[in-house]
């Protein structure tokens, strides 16, 4: 039998999931084909409706081998294994000539453990939460919670928490998992042979595609302990959101109740020496955070090196007597014992790290109004960590609508450890960047505003010429505004002033609702605004009337005092680089173009994406920053943009009174 082409392939998937084939689609595919083909490495720039779904998923089945696809947000996720494998599958199956397996691999804590479930929790803080469980009819929303994640584990197949609808609360969650440091094993646990997580990872070892997340990609690639099973191709969906992700994963983090936990967990399973001597390395903590100003510790201060000494040598000394003692008086002791050893050695880890100290590390001080200080350390950069761990051993591809940033894919190539496009060295991985383009016509379907006429704005300034102007164009637009907002304060006050000024058209603010019900609401009723921060710059998909306007409300440039933010900009300066363009400019570029990214989620979406921040027109970065965008008709003319949003509204509401 001859092979079926990549063309044949890709019609028969597309006709399986009821999509159209586009021709940006199909250039995608081929070049994700020769690739894998070549063993190399791609950056694919897709714009929304390209279908990149399927784009990577039929070469990569094609090929036969194994292939794990990384995604940020649990929505992909789903997609990808409830909806675009299944039927993208069946659909290939007849000219395969065989159904290839796939499955979804998370991290352990999203796993439902039985232990705990049935066990309950080593009681060491908890104060018998899981006595909840006796109780006929708890009244609380934990016991609630609680009881019904009992019952549901009697009919989960997965125990994902994912697939828990509705869901609960974190506090209960925590109560039935585990993180893989706290983790029995499956030999040593009773319930091992029934374990969710490891019957996971089984389904990954035998499928020849296995959808994960960039958290567990990071972890498999930082920890040196294999997470996923090898695997020939490696395809990172929501490739913009990468860096950010393997960042979070390589942070470490230190608080006094943090501590103190650790304290508690160890104290009845060691001798009362190394228990002591661990409680008074943990005082002495936390006199010095109490004392802590948030900010970039760019030298480490003597008092808390002092007090982080303490800390790691006493930590080590728990850890070494954890493995020596028993105590059988310990209800569950070995579960008891790995919670204990699990809190203690993550505050020895973090402290031995501050206390060594790397120029490549950067740690600073946060205090939070809820819950107090905490020290935190995370990498200058994980563009060396990823050109080593990620590029090795197998042919990479990445991809997202916003990966080219100033018209071309370098920016996010040095952010992923890779030199400038087509270099050859010993140490650069060679890689291609390709931009096939979207289905959507831009400039017809959209205009690019800039309020050249508002004053620049000024940090923590008032900006009532702002709120002006942005009352304007929800008149103009008759409501249906996505309002991205660069701080949560921001919002909270355009939000309130509007509700005040224009009461006819409802503002649906993030916090005051989940998510998911905010953007439910949104959809469905045209006159109303929603306004937010960071999730809705790159979270919202409402195609329609309903977004028709989406204003940012100033370029979104990290904080100057963003302690690591800048610490990256001061360390390209001292190389000789331009910080600015190279960590805040392209920062704002990506979240500015996920911004605009709202607005045209289908063919017949019409609309205005308005920035109320004069220096996209004026200062010399703007021109960058445009050229991240989509390629909208452009205009700084007030008037003239009051006018289409109006023409655009009068449209909209023709059709809603039709459908009606």
């Amino acid at each position: 039998m001859t092979k079926p082409s990549l063309p044949e392939l890709l019609h028969a998937a597309v006709t399986a999931v009821g999509g159209t084939e586009r021709p940006g689609q199909v250039t995608m595919a081929e070049a994700v084909a020769t690739a894998i083909d070549d063993s190399s490495h791609l950056l694919v720039q897709a714009g929304t409706g390209t279908g990149k779904s399927l784009g990577y998923l039929v070469p990569a089945l094609a090929h036969g081998e194994r292939v794990v696809v990384a995604t940020a947000t649990l929505a992909l996720q789903r997609q990808l294994v409830e909806r675009d494998l299944p039927r993208t599958v069946e659909a290939l199956h007849p000219l395969l000539r065989r159904r290839p397996e796939f499955a979804m691999l998370k991290g352990r804590s999203n796993y439902l453990c039985l232990h705990r479930l049935h066990e309950g929790v080593p009681q060491d803080e908890e104060e018998g939460l899981f006595d909840q469980f006796e109780a006929a009819a708890p009244t609380s929303k934990l016991g609630q919670d609680l009881i019904r994640l009992r019952d549901w584990s009697d009919e989960t197949e997965t125990g994902d928490r994912d697939d828990l609808t509705p869901g609960v609360s974190d506090r209960a969650w925590a109560q039935v998992s585990v993180s893989s440091r706290e983790c029995l094993g499956a030999s040593k646990c009773a319930y091992g042979a029934e374990c969710f997580a490891e019957m996971a990872r089984d389904r990954a070892k035998l499928s020849e595609v296995v959808v994960t997340n960039h958290a567990l990609l990071a972890i498999d690639a930082i920890e040196g302990a294999p997470v996923l099973p090898q695997h020939e191709v490696l395809i990172v969906d929501e490739a913009h959101e990468l860096v950010s992700r393997v960042t979070g994963v390589a942070t470490g983090e230190l608080t006094p109740g943090q501590v103190n936990r650790a304290v508690r967990r160890a104290a009845k399973l060691v001798n009362e020496k190394a228990a002591d001597q661990l409680q008074t390395a943990a005082e002495g903590f936390e006199r010095v955070m109490e004392l802590a100003l948030p900010g970039r510790l760019e030298e480490i201060p003597e008092d808390l090196g002092y007090a982080l000494m303490a800390l790691r040598d006493a930590a080590r000394t728990v850890i070494s007597a954890l493995g020596t003692t028993r105590d059988k008086s310990v209800q569950d002791e070995d579960a008891v014992r790995k919670q204990a050893l699990a809190s203690v050695q993550n505050v020895h880890d973090v402290a031995e790290r501050i206390t060594n100290g790397s120029e490549w590390d950067v740690v600073w001080y946060e205090r939070h109004d809820r819950f107090g200080a905490s020290l935190r350390v995370a990498p200058m950069s994980v563009s060396g960590l990823l050109r080593e761990k990620l590029f090795a051993d197998r042919s990479v591809i990445l991809t997202s609508a916003t990966l080219k940033l100033g018209g071309d894919f370098n920016g996010v190539g040095a952010s992923l450890g890779l030199g400038p496009e087509g270099t050859e060295s010993e140490d650069l991985p060679v890689w291609k960047g390709v931009d096939v383009g979207s289905p959507f016509d831009y400039p017809k379907q959209g205009i690019l505003y800039v309020a050249k006429h508002l004053s620049r704005p000024a940090r923590d300034g008032d900006r009532t010429d702002m709120l002006d102007e942005l009352t304007e164009l929800i008149q103009a637009a008759g409501g249906r505004t996505l309002g991205l907002f660069s701080s949560m304060r921001a919002a909270q006050l355009a939000a309130e002033e509007l509700r005040s000024n224009i009461p006819e058209f409802p503002i649906l603010l993030q916090g005051e609702e989940t998510l998911g019900e905010l953007i439910k609401n949104f959809a469905a009723e045209p006159k109303t605004c929603l306004f937010g921060t960071l999730s809705l710059w790159q979270g919202v998909d409402v195609p329609g009337p309903s977004c028709q306007l989406v204003v940012m409300d100033k370029i979104p440039f990290p904080r100057p005092d963003d302690p690591l933010m800048s610490a990256r900009q001061k360390a390209v300066e001292e190389a000789g680089g331009n910080g600015f363009m190279a960590v805040a400019a392209t920062h704002a570029a990506l979240l500015m173009a996920q911004g605009a990214g709202r607005l045209v989620r289908a063919s017949g979406d019409r609309g205005v994406v308005a920035v109320l921040d004069p220096r996209l027109a004026t200062a010399r970065y703007g021109s960058y920053l445009k050229a991240s965008l989509p390629d909208f008709w452009y205009t700084t003319d007030r008037n003239q943009v009051r006018r289409s949003l109006a023409a655009i509204d009068e449209v909209a509401r023709k059709t809603e009174t039709a459908d009606a």
